[in-house]
């Protein structure tokens, strides 16, 4: 199969880890709720991912949470011990992670080669057998093992924290 490059190599990265991953392919997917209709048959923890900045601009953060969890801002202010968090914009996103917005996920680590992204991962997603993200294209949903998705981020060596989302 012909994969977009930003795709091909996650699988790359993946393949040098040792990293199993299952494909499933559906049209490009931009929202939580647009791709929900195409997880029926994907098994595991669906992910949603924020990329988020600080006021000053300093600070970034993606953010990886169960789909139907929602990130409070103000919360994540206070564990981080931030000013106030937002979105980053598109041009943030494709500078720091090479991402476009509707593609965002933890394989856009891959491009962060100065580590200036800190990961927020919620807790719960550890008692997942499988996690579930783009791999760097909204056309396709990868699945992983949660021990694998561990691996893969300390091979980034970016911050990763862990937090609890209600």
């Amino acid at each position: 199969m012909n994969f977009a490059p930003e795709e091909t190599r996650v699988y790359e990265a993946l393949k040098e880890l040792g990293i199993h991953w299952d494909r499933h392919e559906h049209p490009p997917v931009f929202t939580v709720e647009e791709a929900e209709k195409h997880w029926t048959e994907v098994q595991g923890a669906h992910c949603k991912n924020l990329f988020l900045r600080n006021k000053k601009g300093n600070h970034h953060y993606l953010v990886v949470l169960e789909s139907s969890k929602l990130a409070d801002l103000r919360q994540l202010n206070r564990l981080l011990d931030e000013d106030r968090l937002s979105f980053a914009s598109p041009e943030r996103l494709r500078r720091l992670l090479g991402l476009d917005p509707g593609s965002v996920s933890p394989f856009g680590l891959l491009n962060d080669a100065n580590r200036e992204v800190a990961v927020v991962v919620d807790q719960d997603l550890r008692l997942a057998k499988t996690v579930n993200f783009h791999p760097n294209v909204n056309t396709a949903t990868v699945g992983i093992s949660t021990v694998d998705f561990e691996r893969f981020l300390a091979s980034r060596k970016n911050r990763v924290l862990y937090f609890p989302f209600p």
